[in-house]
């Protein structure tokens, strides 16, 4: 007979409480305010005691781009008969900064926020957005910078210059689902971080950042486009910079070929998703 009230008492109230964390939680709208807290506080707190502030963040890709450009037009006699090439360059080096500095700093985010998550009950998944969404808000000042370099170096806007949020977009979603993917895989092999800084090496020089696409032999051009960075910089080039220029469709030949880059794309998305969804709740335990 003391079973029946139990009984009673679980289907009135549903099923038992569970402790661990939602990955997105039921209210989108808290979501995304939670999502911008952190992301602004982080955002301030790495130029907090800075003298010169958010300055020094734009020091690392504009000394980059003079010492690279130097040697590239100086010493090596590359990109002369490129139009706008140290426009190209420094666009190219801003957007690859942006993806390598939010997928690094992922790396780590879970482990660097151990102490909120063993005390705070939210949605983990806030962690990595918000980790992506403060290193966007450094890539738009970035971007702003860039664009005074346009107007200096005579590059004339068009319409098409509206599609750069899109192309931000692609970038930031390839960055958050390898940022998803690495930040549950390093609490489980700390050697993660190292590897991935050897392979972002890798996948810088195998991006078209330092030359433009047209460079490199077709056969080689369509391999380079089953990277999305080389996707997202190669239409980047035909739509902001350079009309003339080949544009993704152009270069990457029947278009069908798209399926590989897009394929890549969805595909870390989905599975740095899952991996999360999967690992997050309990990582509280791992760390």
């Amino acid at each position: 007979m003391l079973d029946e009230p139990l009984t009673a008492s679980a289907a009135t109230y549903g099923p038992p409480y569970d402790p661990r964390p939602e990955i997105v939680g039921s209210d989108p709208r808290r979501f995304v305010g939670l999502v911008l807290t952190l992301a602004i506080n982080d955002f301030k707190l790495r130029f907090f005691g800075s003298v010169l502030g958010y300055v020094w963040s734009l020091v690392r890709p504009l000394l980059l781009f003079g010492v690279l450009y130097a040697i590239f037009t100086h010493v090596i006699r590359f990109g002369g008969d490129i139009k706008f090439y140290p426009v190209y360059l420094l666009t190219a080096l801003v957007m690859f900064n942006f993806f390598a500095e939010a997928t690094n700093r992922c790396v780590t985010c879970l482990l660097e926020s151990e102490s909120l998550i063993r005390k705070v009950r939210f949605p983990r998944l806030a962690i990595p957005v918000s980790v992506v969404t403060s290193s966007l808000l450094n890539l738009v000042l970035a971007l702003a910078a860039v664009m005074v370099f346009y107007a200096a170096q005579g590059v004339e806007p068009t319409w098409r210059w509206l599609e750069l949020p899109l192309f931000v977009l692609v970038l930031a979603l390839f960055a958050l689902g390898c940022g998803m993917l690495l930040s549950v895989l390093y609490v489980r092999f700390r050697d993660v971080q190292p590897i991935w800084e050897v392979a972002l090496q890798v996948l810088f020089y195998g991006s078209p950042v330092l030359y433009v696409l047209t460079v490199a032999p077709e056969a080689i051009q369509r391999k380079l486009l089953a990277n999305p960075i080389a996707c997202v910089l190669t239409e980047m080039r035909h739509a902001m910079i350079d009309p003339t220029a080949p544009d993704l469709f152009a270069a990457i030949g029947p278009n069908w070929h798209l399926v590989v880059p897009a394929a890549i794309l969805v595909g870390t998305l989905a599975l740095g998703t899952y991996l999360f969804a999967r690992e997050a709740r309990t990582a509280a335990e791992r760390l």
